[in-house]
Order: C-alpha cells, then structure tokens, then sequence
C-alpha cells in the first residue's frame, strides 16, 4: 500500500445510491476525495471500496474511498431537468437531421415564428449547418427528415443513454457497480 505525506490532488469516489447503484452515469456520479472523507466522518455513506493510497492527520491514518454508497436512498424518479445537455444526450449527441456529432446546437421542430415553443417535445440536437439550412421552416418544408421525433425522456431513461458514454477515467474497483445490471452475452 501506498502512503502519501500529502493530500492527493485526484483519487475520486464513485457514489452509489443506497440501492447500489450509481446516482448518475453521465455524468459519472463521483465526488473529490475530500468530500468523500467528509461524509465518511458524518456517516452519511458507507465505504464500499478503497483506493491504495492513504492521506494522515497528525491523529489519523485513512485509507482513501474509491466507492462509496450512501446511507439514505436518493429517489431517481424525478423528471430531468430540461436543459441543452439532456437534449444532447437524448438524441445521442447526434445531429437528427444529419446524423454529425459536431459544432452541435439546438432547433425547433416547429419554429418559434410558426407557433413553436421551447419543449422537450419541440427540440432536437442540429448541427450548425442543418440548423442553419433548416432555418425558420419545418423539417417537411425543408425537405429535411427528422431521424427521431422529440419526447420527453424519463430519469430511466437518460440514465440509460448515459451508459453508453462512458468517462474517460474508470477505476478497476468502478467496474462492478456500472455494469452490474446490463444483460450478459450467452
């Protein structure tokens, strides 16, 4: 085991729900060390993993989290928030007109000048150039099909979505707790 005379500047905590699974998958539900440490001392959650590294006080010695799980269920069904990013991640960070992952923006379904309004149910991701081709027009009177009509996604489901984006840092000891409810392969 390795022990550190100094605070770490990473070492992040995966949080797990009471229920073991994590709070969020995009973005990954982690904390700082520091505000692991915290909440161990507060009994707020419990330590489900550990890092090799340990950070001392002069009274102390502790062995850094690495998963964690709180004490106390957080209900995850809650209607998401309606933001720029939920819609990204709803429709795949993908353009719905042409299918490109860049230079992403967002557009009315039906124009804000023909009555549209700002709804999970009327926005889409657009690239730029569609978005700015598609215009103040429709997708029918611009002759640009629509790959997914717009809805309103549920927690579930964006939880779900967020899999399949995956953080660019995953501890070995992570592994476990974010796949444990994908069907295997036979």
């Amino acid at each position: 085991m390795q022990v550190l005379s100094r605070p770490p500047s990473g070492f992040p905590a995966l949080v797990l729900n009471a229920d073991f699974r994590p709070l969020s998958y995009y973005p990954l539900s982690v904390w700082p060390w520091q505000e692991v440490v915290k909440a161990v001392f507060q009994e707020r959650v419990d330590v489900v993993s550990t890092y090799d590294k340990v950070v001392r006080s002069p009274s102390l010695e502790f062995q850094l989290p690495s998963v964690i799980a709180l004490k106390s269920y957080i209900d995850q069904d809650r209607q998401p928030a309606f933001t720029r990013f939920n819609v990204f991640l709803r429709d795949g960070f993908l353009c719905q007109y042409c299918g490109s992952g860049s230079d992403l923006t967002f557009d009315h379904v039906l124009p804000r000048s023909q009555g549209g309004t700002t709804s999970w149910e009327n926005i889409v991701a657009a690239c730029a150039p569609c978005n700015l081709r598609k215009g103040g027009r429709t997708p029918r009177q611009a002759d640009m099909p629509i790959r997914r009509d717009p809805f309103r996604p549920n927690s579930w489901q964006l939880q779900d979505l967020g899999r399949r984006f995956p953080p660019n840092y995953l501890h070995q000891s992570w592994l476990d707790y974010l796949y444990w409810d994908i069907e295997l392969e036979p």
